[in-house]
């Protein structure tokens, strides 16, 4: 059943007879799948299936060629409907429905219990709810800055409606005009706990116009209302479009009708049976049985890799002449960022030749500097207001199409605040350039609420994201032209306040001139003998400082600049060990951050050494940077004494 276009007026009698005859299979695949794994979602997978199949039917999609270009993209937000996904996309034969229903949820398979965006058909992975919106935003302004035309249709729960997200992507898709934009809702009125009503009572349809959007509703299993709604909405060139599809909790078999308890629940083998006679569809359970026991898990491993575009790897940015910011010039790392973007988008932005940079912000702009290049490049610079969940994924769906997006932050919101949605950027391979200022105690005055002291711990628990801490703006410059040509995820974090340049020996900017920013090596600033002190960030120009002062007490000390905190630096901390005594000296959480990240090092490494780390190990108070590192213990003189202690130790 092929209605490619939504381009016929109405479904003539054959077609939907088609229709209801092809959306039997399906739901047999879907209890197949579920009853033979024992788990899974069977109930909202036979209340959405009808839907996937006339999105999957009517959209342009091709089998044949998933990834070409042109396509419309179809986000599955409810990813715990990942059976009527497969079962759809098997039957149109985006791949081997057969592989799929006997894997379903075995260990090694790719069709795993939420949607897998390695598989062909599927753009984005999903299952935390409420991030779908977010992503089919994203989505949509990829295809605007790429010139493309197509819909983008994002199929949602009506439970996952009270998320606040929704909420926040619903206002920025009106915002941005993003009018090929549909939302269609399995609107079956139940989720896990009972009646949306009651768990949660909410106007759906009234919050959707109240945003600005037009809603439409149909019934989710007649296939003529369906399609009807579907083609009104992809013809509505004015607004974006919501369509509340009616529809009922296991779909198709008597029993499961309406039944809240078949959300998480699955069939018995007699229920099986029952169903599938119901459905006038033959027993295969014995037959997938012997499939699953017979599966490889070891060969099946990976296999879907060939699903992913390969638009990342196409990314031709200009990175252009670094700046080189003069000793006497002291400014702040953000605005080396910003003066660094505003050289990326002169060189990228509007050219046929070039891959375009896109930069979010979240009502930050003077602050984290991002505000001149949305003056100077408006049609690639996307403000997303005090909505930082929304942002977030938005950034990552937007730049899974190969362009590099830039979202800056402050630490406590674009780190702590957001982390759920990085963690579903880095599951989605995305090339995001997460840039935070503000973190660490060198928020100074605005306390604790906003001090983010766990960036590090926090983002290396993903394991794609490289992480960043430039020492001086010279490194920031660098560091940020390296970040925009590289596929893939990065954290640039930096302080609040001003910084001296970082100079060699004979006074000239260390990071100046023609050094080159090489992720995953360490900077050996000053060398030493004595002890050795390993620093990042806004911290480095006091570690050197310390340095100094004990030079002059006749201490000769190593100083190591470590700015790649997910890739260390592993032959910087053999040397720094061979002095005998090795510091760690950070503006973070002294738990979770380059302290531990040496430490691991030296203990797999099996390293001889003293070692100590000096880092923050509590809130922090209000109070200018230079007060609260001395109140907690890592002014210049602290460290000088702690070397001298440890030296003698030694």
């Amino acid at each position: 059943m092929v209605l490619k276009g939504f381009l016929e007026e109405r479904l003539d009698a054959e077609t939907i007879r088609g229709f209801e005859e092809v959306s039997r299979r399906p739901r047999g695949d879907i209890l197949a799948m579920t009853t033979l794994a024992g788990c899974g979602h069977p109930g909202g997978s036979m209340s959405s299936v009808d839907i996937y199949l006339m999105l999957a039917a009517c959209a342009n999609v091709d089998p044949k060629d998933p990834n070409k270009p042109d396509r419309d993209r179809i986000v599955i937000s409810h990813g715990h409907t990942s059976p009527a996904v497969y079962s759809v996309l098997g039957r149109l034969g985006f791949f081997d429905a057969e592989e799929a229903i006997a894997t379903f949820r075995k260990a090694g398979s790719i069709f795993e219990g939420h949607v897998e965006h390695r598989i062909p058909g599927i753009e984005w992975s999903t299952g935390n709810l409420g991030q779908g919106l977010s992503a089919g935003c994203g989505f949509a302004l990829s295809e605007r800055l790429a010139g493309r035309h197509t819909q983008i249709f994002v199929a949602m729960s009506d439970g996952e409606q009270t998320k606040g997200q929704v909420a926040e992507a619903r206002r920025f898709a009106k915002k941005y005009a993003l009018n090929n934009l549909t939302v269609i809702m399995d609107y079956n009125e139940l989720q896990i706990s009972g009646s949306i009503h009651k768990v949660m009572p909410q106007h759906t349809k009234a919050l959707y116009q109240a945003d600005g959007w037009k809603v439409l509703e149909a019934d989710g299993h007649d296939p003529q209302a369906l399609y009807q709604a579907l083609r009104e909405a992809v013809r509505t060139e004015d607004t974006p479009v919501a369509i509340l599809a009616h529809t009922k909790m296991g779909a198709g078999v008597s029993f499961m009708e309406n039944e809240v308890t078949f959300h998480g629940k699955t069939l018995s083998v007699d229920q099986y049976r029952a169903a599938m006679e119901e459905l006038g569809l033959e027993d295969d359970l014995d037959r997938y049985r012997t499939l699953r026991q017979g599966f490889n898990s070891e060969g099946a491993r990976g296999k879907g890799q060939g699903a992913i575009r390969n638009s990342q790897s196409e990314i031709a940015i200009e990175a252009g002449a670094p700046r080189t910011y003069a000793v006497e010039e002291k400014t702040d790392n953000r605005s080396a960022f910003g003066n660094a973007l505003m050289d990326l988008g002169a060189l990228n932005c509007g050219r046929t030749d070039r891959t375009p940079i896109a930069v979010l912000d979240c009502d930050l702009g003077p602050s984290v500097k991002t505000g001149d290049f949305g003056k100077t490049f408006p049609d690639y610079f996307f403000q997303g207001g005090v909505q930082e969940h929304h942002t977030a994924t938005l950034a990552g769906a937007l730049s899974k199409e190969g362009i590099p997006t830039f979202f800056a932050d402050f630490g406590v919101f674009g780190v702590d605040e957001t982390y759920n949605q990085h963690r579903l950027n880095d599951i989605n391979e995305t090339n995001v350039k997460l840039v935070c200022t503000h973190v660490g105690l060198d928020v100074g005055e605005d306390g604790k609420t906003h001090q983010c002291i766990d960036y590090i711990g926090v983002m290396r628990n993903l394991y794609g994201y490289r992480i960043i801490m430039p020492a001086d703006p010279n490194q920031t410059d660098r560091a940020i032209r390296y970040a925009a040509g590289e596929p893939g995820n990065f954290f640039i974090g930096m302080g609040r306040s001003k910084l001296p340049v970082i100079t060699n020996e004979e006074g000239k900017p260390f990071f100046g001139g023609d050094y080159t920013f090489r992720y995953g090596k360490a900077d050996c600033v000053r060398d030493g003998k004595d002890a050795a002190v390993i620093s990042m960030g806004g911290m480095l120009y006091r570690a050197l400082e310390a340095s100094e002062r004990l030079a002059e007490r006749g201490f000769s000390v190593k100083v190591l600049n470590f700015p790649c905190l997910s890739a260390p630096d592993v032959e910087a901390i053999r040397e720094a060990a061979s002095t005998g005594v090795v510091i760690t000296y950070e503006d973070h959480n002294i738990l979770t951050g380059l302290g531990s990240v040496v430490a691991g090092v030296i203990a797999e490494q099996e390293l001889r050494t003293r070692f100590r780390r000096m880092g923050i190990s509590e809130y922090g108070v209000s109070g200018t940077p230079d007060a609260l590192y001395k109140m907690y213990g890592l002014d210049v003189e602290a460290l000088v004494a702690a070397v001298i202690r440890e030296v003698e130790r030694s």
